[in-house]
């Protein structure tokens, strides 16, 4: 409702003509009453309590990307320590169908075999954040058939770092990928700076230090993958020490 001022305003003063049984009621108002009421009107304004929340990105099935890098691995899993699949040449075009949360790597479309690439040498054709989280949700790394899982053995804090140790697992020299393959990747969600990354190591040893820093909304995590060219055994999970 809006308050609205009077086309004109006349002010009347009592005369001599007044009969003298007017009362109160019967006389006009003065100047001064009408302008102290019309300081006082307050109006009523309609307000809306409808509050906007900001809508969530939606996630797509799939983005078209570029290869950059003259010779770009595709591994079976999203780091640069898993095994090596094959490479893409620099200009192939490919089709990204999810990501890893904590780090940069994309899964793609590959057929026989889905493989992971760093996103950082391809021109990605949409915002890499609209694919759909995939690991550790929503992708399975290949089954070795000839080693079994270790299991932690301790994982100790001191300040922010993380020690973890576990029950060693020998992989035989002919079932390495190569001379530079590690037989345990270790996967941890950490906090640094107030956020989980996702950093998925590597040891030739059963045992790996690593910073864990306190300050993160979501628990850090991780877990033990024994590695060998067929595939992986596990995974041990870390029984994660709390912050000090």
């Amino acid at each position: 409702m809006t308050a609205c001022a009077p086309a004109s305003l006349s002010i009347v003063e009592p005369s001599a003509q007044t009969p003298p049984s007017a009362t109160a009621q019967d006389k006009p108002a003065s100047a001064a009453q009408i302008i102290s009421a019309a300081e006082t009107f307050t109006p009523t304004l309609r307000t809306s309590t409808e509050t906007s929340t900001p809508s969530p990105i939606p996630f797509v099935d799939s983005l078209k990307a570029t290869v950059t890098a003259d010779l770009l691995s595709c591994r079976y899993g999203p780091g640069p320590e898993y095994l090596y699949l094959f490479a893409f040449k620099k200009g192939a075009d490919i089709r990204l169908i999810g990501r890893a949360e904590g780090n940069n790597w994309v899964l793609v479309e590959n057929e026989p075999q889905r493989c992971w690439i760093n996103a950082k040498f391809v021109e990605i054709q949409g915002d890499q954040q609209t694919l759909k989280p995939m690991y550790p949700d929503g992708f399975k790394l290949p089954v070795s058939p000839y080693y079994r899982p270790s299991a932690v053995l301790s994982a100790v804090r001191s300040g922010d770092q993380i020690t973890v140790t576990w029950v060693h697992v020998p992989v035989g020299r002919g079932d390495y990928e190569d001379d530079s393959m590690f037989p345990y990747i270790i996967e941890v969600w950490r906090c640094e700076n107030g956020e989980i990354i996702f950093d998925p190591l590597a040891s030739g040893f059963p045992f790996i230090t690593f910073v864990d820093q306190a300050g993160c909304d979501i628990p850090s995590h991780g877990r033990v993958y024994v590695q060998e060219k067929h595939g992986y055994a596990g995974p041990a999970d870390i029984p994660w020490p709390a912050p000090e």
